[in-house]
């Protein structure tokens, strides 16, 4: 019996190597699986057609919304339009001062600001899957830890008390970033001395996320009008300021710490399973923790030193990736960071088609991510976590 067992498991393990496809559509399974076993392969065939269906369907709609966000505005174009100029001006590279009207609007007015939401997006999401896998809790995103807190804190010293740590314009930017990883640092510096659970950093960044807003919120009390109404636009998220000059570092931010959080996404799934289970095969589950929320802290940190507060995103779009491909990291992953992307992207189609790019793009994240969201909590599925 135990060899005609193994024989059989041998023949259903080349089963579901070796599936192909018929060339009417249909498939076909290899030789000797019982019915139980064909049932299985099918299965497991329609979840991958499904995730491998989604991040094409999400892949396509980023690039639709990606041209008809520079479309919108005032001066309107079409997605053929946009397409066409973006390549002719690849094609036939020419000086600013040779551009055509066209040209100036896509490339030098609206192509950078479009560009960094799609970066935020990317970066965002991809923190907030990796973060709710860590920490096992579907509301963690990157904010949890305090990063926002402590960015709000930086720029709001710099745009009401003038106190910067670089002169110049980038100052702003450098106390957010500066600040930001100061929350990480504290959890770093605790875990140290005690090993920290995600309770605990949790706990932790809520705990210095009120400390700081305490003091942001005394600062614009006693600050000008107007430098308490930028602080303000600034916290609520925007791209306003986005520009070529902003683009090269955030890439690289969200380049960099993309490929840390794929090659974490392994030791990510085997943490779902368990501190336990992770630590019986190997696994230092506390570095593991420390590595991923350093990441996630300079990934999220080098976002949103240039747009601000941007609510939501982290959230929303790890759910949604998360209900048509599971949890699997090396999937889950990319998959948010796409969606993230999409999200950023129409919130920005909001805002143009409003009429006014004044408003912040955090506005509108929060008011399509909130109820989005209570509805995504209420659908879902309490095994997938």
């Amino acid at each position: 019996m135990a060899k005609i067992s193994l024989n059989r498991l041998s023949r259903g393990a080349s089963g579901l190597g070796s599936r192909i496809r018929g060339a009417g559509g249909g498939s076909l399974s290899a030789e000797g699986c019982d019915p139980g076993e064909d049932t299985i392969i099918r299965s497991y065939d329609r979840y991958k057609h499904t995730k491998t269906m989604m991040i094409l369907v999400v892949l396509v709609l980023a690039i639709i919304l990606f041209a008809v966000d520079i479309g919108l505005g005032a001066y309107r174009l079409g997605i053929a339009e946009v397409y066409g100029i973006i390549f002719d001006r690849i094609l036939n590279w020419i000086p600013v001062s040779d551009m055509t009207l066209d040209q100036i609007v896509v490339w030098e007015y609206r192509m950078p600001r479009v560009i960094v939401a799609i970066l935020a997006g990317i970066g965002l999401a991809m923190a907030g899957a990796a973060m709710q896998s860590m920490m096992k809790n579907p509301l963690a995103d990157p904010y949890t830890t305090g990063i926002s807190s402590g960015a709000a804190f930086g720029a709001t010293l710099a745009i009401t008390l003038g106190i910067t740590l670089l002169p110049g314009n980038y100052g702003t930017v450098v106390n957010a970033f500066v600040c930001s990883l100061i929350p990480a640092g504290f959890i770093i510096l605790l875990s140290t001395f005690r090993k920290p659970s995600p309770a605990m950093i949790i706990l932790s960044g809520i705990a210095l996320m009120y400390i700081f807003n305490a003091i942001q919120t005394y600062m614009m009390l006693i600050a000008d009008p107007d430098a308490a109404s930028s602080v303000y636009a600034w916290t609520v998220g925007t791209l306003s300021y986005a520009s070529w000059s902003n683009i090269p570092f955030i890439l690289a931010v969200v380049i960099g710490g993309g490929i840390v959080l794929m090659y974490m996404a392994r030791v990510l799934n085997t943490m779902n399973a368990g501190d336990s289970f992770a630590k019986s095969i190997g696994i230092n589950v506390n570095h593991a923790r420390i590595i991923v929320l350093i990441t996630i802290s300079i990934l999220a940190a080098g976002i949103v030193s240039f747009t601000g507060i941007i609510g939501f995103v982290g959230l929303v779009g790890p759910h949604i990736a998360r209900m048509f491909v599971g949890s699997d990291n090396k999937i889950l992953i990319p998959a948010a960071g796409l969606m993230g992307a999409c999200v950023m992207l129409l919130a920005d189609c909001v805002v143009q088609l409003v009429g006014s790019s004044s408003i912040p793009v955090g506005i509108i994240t929060s008011i399509i991510g909130g109820p989005l969201f209570m509805f995504l909590i209420i659908r879902q599925k309490k095994e997938v976590w």
